[in-house]
């Protein structure tokens, strides 16, 4: 995976992540009985990813979720970001539920950013004040809202979050350009890091242990009930997954966005034996996260994206182990 190393901080506008906000007395409350993530325990320094579910179990949304510090007097509020091509839809079904309670849904007038900080956090000099570089932690600066991503290969990274004026006004202090090139390349480290994404082609297709949702922290088993609570913690508890997410490279260049939901085969078999999760560019190939069944992941037959003679995954890595009762043989 090929990304920015200069020693100095470089920003990418991310406009494929939008930002969901539950403001109201009841936020916390409602999103609490909605998310697989313990919405009552978020800290003030806090971020976590938390997942939406049908009642069968399937994730209709991934996303980061995180509880912006109220002062005395104000109401709560709630922010999630989440893939935009389901923002809308998904607070549409959120209000659907919310009945009584005091909460409204909007999808806010927020810009996502990714930043890269060069060899490490010094590297933001030209920021006032300095974010966290601690996956998951969360600073609240002047320029705006900074969430450290996971970053176990290379140097730091931040989501950065808040308004176009703040965009244009950290853009005239840190290297920034759009470049689709950049952009995939933030999406290959999320997919380096074993972190996925839902988006409207691949809803209402995963519980959240196929896409080893609970083992990136995105999953709370202690908390009360929400959608599809039972049939998430019976796979937890009780059953032997059958099924995992897995990251591999295709040599060849494809569609990266096409690619995603797309069914992946063995060599040689006519039926599906997963699906592809998310896709990036990475140099002349593609990096991808797939989901399939443990005895395809393990079997000798090399696996092929979108039909049994297209292009062939090469498994790479994850930086995390899964657990011993459901890895491949």
């Amino acid at each position: 995976m090929r990304e920015p190393r200069a020693a100095s901080a470089r920003m990418v506008p991310l406009d494929h992540l939008a930002v969901i906000e539950a403001n109201g007395a009841d936020a916390v409350d409602f999103l609490q009985g909605q998310l697989t993530q313990d919405v009552k325990k978020l800290g003030d320094a806090d971020a976590r990813l938390a997942g939406y579910c049908t009642a069968k179990g399937r994730m209709l949304a991934s996303a980061v979720i995180w509880r912006p510090r109220v002062a005395d007097g104000e109401v709560p509020r709630v922010l999630a970001m989440v893939d935009a091509s389901l923002a809308e839809s998904l607070r549409k079904r959120l209000s659907m539920y919310v009945l009584r309670a005091k909460v409204t849904l909007s999808v806010a007038p927020l810009r996502v950013a990714g930043v890269w900080g060069g060899g490490d956090a010094s590297a933001l000099h030209a920021v006032e004040g300095t974010p966290s570089a601690e996956a998951w932690s969360r600073t609240e600066l002047p320029n705006g809202t900074w969430i450290a991503a996971p970053s176990a290969q290379g140097g730091p990274r931040w989501w950065w979050i808040g308004s176009a004026e703040q965009m244009q006004q950290l853009g005239e202090v840190l290297p920034s350009s759009a470049d689709v090139d950049l952009i995939h390349a933030w999406r290959a480290a999320d997919i380096v890091e074993g972190l996925p994404w839902i988006v409207s082609a691949t809803q209402d297709l995963f519980v959240p242990q196929m896409i080893n949702f609970e083992l990136v922290g995105g999953v709370s088993f202690t908390k009360g009930c929400y959608p599809g609570q039972e049939v998430v913690a019976r796979s937890h508890y009780l059953g032997k997954l059958k099924r995992r997410m897995f990251a591999g490279r295709l040599a060849q260049a494809a569609d990266a966005d096409a690619l995603v939901g797309a069914d992946i085969f063995q060599e040689g078999e006519e039926q599906p034996c997963g699906r592809i999760v998310n896709a990036a560019r990475d140099g002349g190939g593609l990096a991808v996260l797939y989901e399939c069944s443990l005895g395809a992941a393990g079997g000798p037959a090399p696996l092929h994206a979108g039909s049994p003679t297209g292009p062939a995954i090469v498994a790479v890595p994850l930086p995390y182990a899964l657990p011993e009762s459901t890895s491949p043989a």
